[in-house]
C-alpha cells in the first residue's frame, strides 16, 4: 500500500519589524523684526520698538531713494512737458530785451538750440549760462512768458577802452572783458591803453586819469610798463613816465597837470618828461629826438634838465 503524503504546511512569512520615525522639526521662523534686521541697518530691538509704522517709512524711503536714482521722477516729468507741448505750451518767440551794441543773432542760437521746445521742459538755467558767456553779455535773465514765448532780458558790457596787444586791438571794458576786435579803420573814441595784461588795468587807468581829467582830451594812449606802472602819451608827441604804485602815480599826475597849467609844457618842443623818482622832474628836451628812443626803464642820460 502506497503512502499518501501530507503536504507540508509553510509557515506564513514574518512581518518586518518597522521603526517609528520622529516627525522632522520644522525650521523656526524668525520674527519679522529680526528678519528686518538683517537687510535694514538697525537692530531688531530697535525695530520692535519704533513698531511697524517706522519701518513702513523707512521701506517708502528706500523705495524712493531708489526711483529717484533710476531718474523715473525726470522720466515722468519729462513726458509731462512734452505733453504740455503738443497742446500749444511749446516756445514759438523769443524777446531779447536791453541789447544795444551786440548781435542778436547769437542770442537766438542759444535760446532755440534746446532738445526739446516744450515749454515745461525748457532749461532756463542752462540758457542763461550760455549766454552769459558771450563777450558782450555781463548778466543776463531768462524767463518764461506763457504759452509760448521765452524773455531773455541781457545787460551788456560797457566798452571802456582800446587794448593793443600782439599787434591786435580789442575793445575792453572796465573789468578788463574783451569784447571783440577792433578794426584799425573803425577805432571808436575810447583811449588806448598799451602793454600785456594792461586790459586789466583798465580800472586803475581810469581812476588814474579821474584825477587830473584837463589831461584827459590831450592824451593818445597809454602803456602799462612791465606790469607795474604807467607812461602816458599826449597827442602833441610828449611822454610822460609815471612812478609805481597808485597813489604815487596819481600825486605825480596832478603835479604834472598843475605843472602844465601854469607852464603849458605839453606842446612846447619837449619830448619825455620823467616822474618815476619822488621829488624830482626830468625832462628831455627835442633836440635829440632824431636818436633812438631810450628803454622805457631805462635812466635819461644827456640832453635833459632836472627841475
Amino acid at each position: 500500500m502506497s503512502q499518501t503524503r501530507k503536504p507540508r504546511r509553510t509557515s506564513a512569512p514574518k512581518k518586518r519589524a518597522t521603526v517609528k520615525r520622529k516627525p522632522a522639526q520644522r525650521a523656526r521662523r524668525q520674527p519679522f523684526a529680526a528678519q528686518l534686521a538683517t537687510i535694514l541697518p538697525m537692530e531688531e530691538a530697535t525695530i520692535r520698538r519704533t513698531g511697524g509704522w517706522m519701518v513702513v517709512a523707512l521701506l517708502a524711503a528706500l523705495v524712493l531713494g531708489a526711483s529717484m536714482m533710476l531718474r523715473l521722477p525726470q522720466m515722468i516729468a519729462w513726458q509731462l512737458g512734452e505733453g504740455a507741448g503738443r497742446l500749444g505750451f511749446a516756445v514759438e518767440r523769443v524777446e531779447i530785451q536791453g541789447i544795444d551794441q551786440m548781435e542778436r543773432l547769437p542770442v537766438y542760437a542759444v535760446a532755440l538750440d534746446q532738445p526739446s521746445m516744450a515749454m515745461p521742459n525748457v532749461d532756463i538755467a542752462e540758457i542763461r549760462e550760455r549766454v552769459e558767456a558771450l563777450s558782450w553779455v555781463q548778466e543776463a535773465r531768462v524767463s518764461r512768458r506763457l504759452p509760448d514765448t521765452l524773455v531773455v532780458s541781457i545787460t551788456e558790457r560797457t566798452p571802456t577802452a582800446i587794448w593793443q596787444h600782439e599787434q591786435q586791438l580789442y575793445l575792453v571794458d572796465g573789468e578788463g572783458a574783451v569784447l571783440e576786435e577792433v578794426p584799425l579803420d573803425a577805432m571808436p573814441d575810447l583811449p588806448l591803453i598799451i602793454g600785456p595784461r594792461a586790459n586789466h588795468q583798465v580800472a586803475n587807468f581810469e581812476a588814474l586819469m579821474e584825477r587830473a581829467p584837463a589831461l584827459r582830451p590831450m592824451l593818445s594812449g597809454a602803456t602799462w610798463v612791465g606790469n607795474r606802472r604807467w607812461d602816458l602819451r599826449f597827442q602833441s608827441g610828449e611822454t610822460l613816465a609815471l612812478p609805481e604804485g597808485e597813489e604815487d602815480a596819481a600825486r605825480a599826475l596832478v603835479r604834472f597837470a598843475r605843472m602844465d597849467g601854469v607852464t603849458g609844457l605839453l606842446g612846447e618842443g619837449f619830448r619825455r618828461f620823467d616822474m618815476r623818482v619822488p621829488d624830482r622832474f626830468v625832462v628831455r628836451v627835442a633836440r635829440d629826438a632824431e636818436r633812438p628812443p631810450a628803454p622805457a626803464e631805462a635812466e635819461d642820460n644827456g640832453n635833459s634838465d632836472t627841475i
